[in-house]
C-alpha cells in the first residue's frame, strides 16, 4: 500500500504514470540509482555547496561519482580556486594550482574526498 492507496490502485497509478512519460516498466527499473555518499564525502559536499554558494544544489544530492566540472555539477576554474581555498582552511593543507594531478583530484566528489582524506591534518 502506498500512502493509503490500495496496492491494486497504486499499480494502476504507476502504469498510468509510465504511459504518461512514455516509459516501459523495464526502462523504469534500469534507471541508475545515484551512489551513496560516505561521511567524508557528505562533509566535503557541504563545504562545496557552502563555499561556492550553490543555493540551488542540496549537498546530499551531489552524486559522488559524477564529474564536478562541465557536464556534471558545472563548476568552472574560479570555483576550483575557491574550493581549494576552502579545503585549505578547513583541512590544513594546500591544493596547488600547478599540480599535474589536479584533473584526477577534482574529477569527482569521491576523488576529491579521497585526496582530502589522504592529506588532511588531524
Amino acid at each position: 500500500m502506498i500512502a493509503g492507496v490500495p496496492a491494486r490502485d497504486a499499480t494502476s497509478q504507476s502504469m498510468r504514470l509510465r504511459r504518461w512519460f512514455n516509459l516501459s516498466p523495464l526502462s523504469c527499473r534500469s534507471l541508475p540509482m545515484p551512489a551513496t555518499q560516505t561521511d567524508a564525502e557528505r562533509e566535503l559536499a557541504r563545504l562545496l555547496v557552502d563555499s561556492l554558494n550553490l543555493e540551488d544544489v542540496a549537498d546530499e544530492s551531489i552524486d559522488p561519482d559524477a564529474p564536478l566540472f562541465n557536464a556534471g555539477l558545472g563548476l568552472d576554474s574560479i570555483d576550483a580556486l575557491e574550493l581549494a581555498l576552502a579545503i585549505s582552511k578547513r583541512y590544513g593543507f594546500q591544493l596547488r594550482s600547478d599540480n599535474d594531478e589536479n584533473r584526477r583530484i577534482f574529477a569527482s566528489l569521491r576523488a576529491l574526498s579521497a585526496h582530502v582524506e589522504q592529506h588532511k591534518r588531524a
